[in-house]
């Protein structure tokens, strides 16, 4: 009886390991059929010029692409070094890789799977979206398959091939685990979220759907190391297209603009706004002169975008970008606790901004005027931090005392310039907004914080 339980164990065991076995898929034929069309870019600044070697430093994408910080871990760019992939678009040689592979770099060396290398000409790059198109002098190149990356679903697996640390042609697989990722910083591309392994030389290389079609360029990780911890990220190839036709045919790229400053909704925010649950892009300034000046409000939220739900705000940037400039779009908002749809034409995206420095300078309060209101010591606002700020009216945060300023989250040096849709001129006004309150409620505060503009929502009781 020993035996007989024994050898039925070790049959099903067999049989299901088989079932299993069978099922996961077999990308030797994708490898050999899409490994050709795959390419190998390494990069040279003017410095390693001078010294007639290849700059291997760290500086020069520390600088420029270190980002995405918060307490858990970075994301970050794949390659710290001159370094990356790439993949050949058409036969008469134009290559798709990362913008971040290709910047500041004064010549650009591809390297076939055949071992031949070309001097690349670089065509166009866009830093908003990390796309960049190059062009080498040859004929009857491979090429690799374009597939839809709107089709791809969650569970779907995906193939990477790349030179991780210069080890070229290098295969990886996994799975999409995430579609439509915002990350902080890069708000013009709905990521594609994998667990395929990708490591410094990765970047700019294609991932592939099991067809053998380019479904995503490898783009970022997530790391607190700065190597593969099991999240990475590909910008959608329907995005990567839109890109690459502009940069081939004008050199750089024109965005749709609507020219407002956003933020999320969280569950106090809809609260204060009477809204049923999160969702949407709630407007905290409206940049004068924009194609919105005049249509929408600070304090509306956006709900769709030409039709199409608005989930959160961290989805909007991609809709508007991706829509061409000069087109009407049509937006349905929440407005005062009414929904409404209004029509705007969107403008032309502007090149971008240096950051804004020490807007908030040191201030002396005036000790017999700031009285704690809601937790905070306030004060009058001075010339200069008008000037700076560019605005005119609200009240400073010196410090934050207490509840319920500290649990909203203020921060010394914010101006609050409207209370529950009010406009605040001085301490004065603000303190007669409170005493007319109905604890308890969520009420919005909007502060302008180092020149940009955002909701908080401070619980009154």
């Amino acid at each position: 009886m020993y035996h007989y339980w024994l050898g039925l164990i070790l049959w099903v065991w067999l049989v299901t390991h088989s079932v299993w076995a069978h099922n996961l898929p077999q990308f030797t034929q994708l490898v050999k059929r899409a490994s050709p069309a795959v390419v190998n870019i390494t990069t040279r600044s003017q410095l390693a010029l001078d010294q007639t070697e290849p700059d291997t430093s760290d500086q020069l994408f520390d600088e420029l692409y270190r980002r995405f910080f918060d307490e858990r871990g970075q994301s970050l760019p794949f390659d710290t070094n001159p370094r990356g992939s790439g993949f050949i678009l058409s036969s008469d040689g134009y290559i798709v890789t990362n913008h971040h592979v290709v910047a500041k770099a004064s010549e650009i060396v591809v390297r076939l799977s055949d071992r031949r290398e070309f001097k690349a000409q670089l065509i166009g790059s866009d830093l908003r979206t990390d796309v960049a198109l190059l062009k080498v002098s040859a004929k009857n190149l491979p090429t690799v398959k374009m597939g839809n990356s709107d089709r791809l679903e969650v569970g779907e697996w995906v193939l990477a091939i790349g030179s991780p640390f210069g080890f070229d042609h290098s295969a990886t697989s996994g799975i999409v685990s995430a579609l439509g990722r915002s990350l902080p910083s890069d708000n013009y591309v709905p990521f594609i979220q994998t667990d395929v392994a990708i490591n410094p030389g990765n970047s700019g290389g294609p991932l592939f759907n099991l067809a053998g079609q380019v479904i995503g360029i490898n783009s970022q990780i997530y790391s607190r190391s700065g190597g593969f911890m099991g999240v990475s990220f590909a910008i959608p190839i329907k995005v990567a297209l839109g890109v690459i036709e502009q940069l081939k045919t004008k050199g750089y790229v024109s965005r749709g603009w609507l020219g407002v400053y956003i933020q999320e909704v969280d569950q106090e925010l809809a609260e204060s706004f009477n809204l049923l649950k999160p969702t949407g892009a709630l407007v905290a300034q409206v940049t004068a002169g924009g194609p919105a000046e005049g249509v929408l409000q600070i304090g509306d939220v956006i709900l769709e975008f030409n039709g199409r739900a608005v989930p959160n705000a961290t989805v909007l940037p991609s809709m508007v970008g991706m829509t061409a400039a000069g087109t009407p779009v049509h937006l349905t908002i929440m407005r005062e606790g009414q929904r409404q749809m209004i029509t705007l034409t969107l403008s032309e995206l502007p090149a971008p901004e240096l950051p804004v420095e020490d807007l908030m300078s040191p201030t002396q309060p005036d000790a017999s005027s700031n009285a704690s209101l809601l937790g905070m010591e306030l004060s009058e606002l001075d010339e200069q931090i008008k000037q700076t700020l560019k605005i005119t009216e609200g009240v400073l945060v010196d410090r934050v005392l207490s509840e319920p300023a500290r649990s909203a989250k203020v921060e010394e040096g914010d101006v609050i310039t409207l209370m529950d849709g009010k406009q605040i001129r001085s301490r004065a006004e603000l303190r007669g907004l409170i005493q007319a309150l109905k604890p308890p409620r969520m009420v919005p505060l909007l502060v302008n914080r180092q020149g940009v503009s955002r909701f908080i929502a401070l619980k009154v009781n």
